[in-house]
């Protein structure tokens, strides 16, 4: 007997931080519009100059080639520059949706900070840092919830809201304070939101991926170094997707996850130890 999830015909969902050709994002939009959602998709309109090699070869527009594919898929897209950081652009957005598509159903909060200086210990972490990686990661995850839990709210259709957190704020590992804290208190605050929200039929869960293989780990290179970092942790033996956080995200906004609420679910190949400066 296989399992076909259902009820998401003609619905709207919005994933930020979808522009990335590797990412979590991407595939998070296109699982969900295969599975007959219209999407759409922000991200911040940064310079192509700053997009990584391969997407740079390969002439990637952002959320505009994202938007593409949705569309190839029979599914309308709606890419927008938006930044999770800025409350009043997140209202702008949020009232834009419901205004072009006529209802907003699933919203996952996918765009995060940039992997950069906050990489320290406490001691030495400049203060910009810290507020850096809070305004996008944690400020911005409240905005999106506090600006479309509003539009679900007058919507009175329910809807869900998956917040994408991390491992790292199980692991706690030495050198990811700002990090780690952000994702903690998202995971705080998706359990808050969902004692609130479930009275409007909206679901709240969070989705805590371990080491995916995205361009946001360039940084740490392949191949031998990566691959002992995969064979010492992850019991499962590699790396995560994109896909496999999309497959999640996927089953929580479906009517098979429908009674799944206030939960941050791990999705890391068994992770089972903390390396030194954390993923």
């Amino acid at each position: 007997m296989s399992l076909t999830l259902t009820g998401f015909d003609n619905k709207v969902a919005l994933v930020t931080g979808a522009g990335r050709m590797r990412s979590i994002g991407r595939p998070i939009a296109l699982t969900l519009a295969r599975a007959g959602c219209d999407v759409v998709l922000t991200g911040t309109g940064k310079s192509p100059s700053l997009y990584p090699a391969d997407e740079q070869a390969a002439g990637w527009r952002d959320i505009e080639s994202v938007a593409d594919e949705i569309r190839a898929l029979g599914r309308r897209a709606l890419p927008l520059v938006s930044d999770v950081a800025d409350p009043e652009a997140v209202e702008a957005l949020s009232r834009r949706v419901v205004a072009e598509l006529g209802r907003i159903d699933f919203v996952v909060n996918n765009a995060g900070s940039t992997r950069g200086q906050d990489r320290q210990p406490v001691a030495t972490l400049p203060v910009s840092e810290w507020q850096r990686v809070i305004d996008t990661n944690l400020n911005g995850s409240f905005y999106m919830c506090q600006a479309f839990a509003r539009r679900m709210i007058e919507g009175k259709q329910g809807g869900a809201i998956i917040n994408i957190s991390t491992l790292g704020a199980r692991l706690l590992a030495a050198g990811t304070a700002a990090y780690a804290s952000s994702k903690v208190a998202i995971n705080g605050l998706t359990t808050i939101l969902s004692g609130e929200l479930g009275q409007y039929g909206i679901r709240v869960n969070g989705v805590c991926p371990g080491l995916i293989d995205t361009s946001r780990l360039d940084d740490v290179g392949r191949g031998d170094a990566w691959n002992g970092l995969v064979k010492s942790f992850i019991p499962l033996g590699r790396a995560g997707t994109g896909e496999d956080i999309a497959n999640m995200v996927a089953f929580l906004c479906s009517d098979q996850g429908a009674w799944i609420s206030g939960q941050s679910i791990y999705v890391d190949g068994g992770y089972t130890n903390v390396p030194l400066m954390g993923a």
